[in-house]
């Protein structure tokens, strides 16, 4: 038996592995469709769709390199050419803690790709979707708070990104789009991505939301 037509369509990126694959799991039911967008790890993208398929849940999985123009378009494009819609994007893809990094790269995949993908994204997404954002806690507080040595570049660009898409905020109030952004910590993983699920599930307050870190949080607040 075929499963029913999905009623909604969600996109996480960067869900091979790690919290964006966890996201994509718990994302994924019976009345929800799951893009699974990956790099290069495609068995690895392939191994997080069939766990949702053998779990009763819907899900795909595209390769697309978010950081390029024209592999960013294509990947909206064929959402939009199979699926016609777009309920939820989850911005979890970054260039993420490769020390010493080109800043010039960094920037590209933490602030220019995000901000383009949620504009190619807009066209397809109905009053009521939810675009979530996802950084840390030290790219959040960037450049109030230290960093590691050689980590700036990376904390910088991510603190860029989450910027561009604020400022975008009038853009998604128009349009009827929740924007929250998640920050967290990878000790926190778990809590995490339940947040970002959350966040990506339904109707959710626009603003930002911490998991995790509590002495962290203390410190910035104290």
């Amino acid at each position: 038996m075929q499963p029913a037509a999905p009623t909604r369509i969600a996109l996480v990126t960067g869900a091979s592995r790690g919290i964006g694959a966890d996201v994509a799991q718990q994302l994924a039911a019976s009345d929800t469709h799951v893009v699974v967008n990956y790099r290069e790890k495609a068995k690895r993208a392939d191994t997080v769709v069939d766990a949702i398929r053998r779990a009763g849940g819907q899900a795909s999985s595209i390769g697309a390199d978010i950081s390029d123009e024209a592999a960013a378009t294509a990947l909206i494009e064929r959402i939009g050419r199979e699926f016609g819609r777009l309920d939820a994007l989850v911005l979890n893809a970054s260039c993420g803690l490769d020390l010493g990094v080109d800043p010039a790269y960094a920037m590209r995949v933490n602030r220019d790709a995000q901000r383009r993908l949620a504009k190619l994204a807009l066209p397809l997404m109905p009053a009521g979707g939810q675009i979530v954002f996802v950084t840390s806690h030290q790219a959040h507080f960037f450049p109030n708070k230290a960093v590691p040595k050689g980590y700036a570049p990376i904390a910088a660009s991510r603190r860029a990104g989450e910027t561009a898409l604020y400022a975008m905020r009038p853009e998604f109030d128009r349009r009827g789009i929740d924007f929250t952004v998640v920050s967290g910590e990878m000790m926190s993983a778990g809590e995490l991505a339940t947040t970002i699920t959350r966040a990506a599930s339904a109707p959710y307050p626009s603003g930002i939301v911490y998991v995790g870190g509590p002495y962290y949080l203390h410190q910035m607040s104290a």
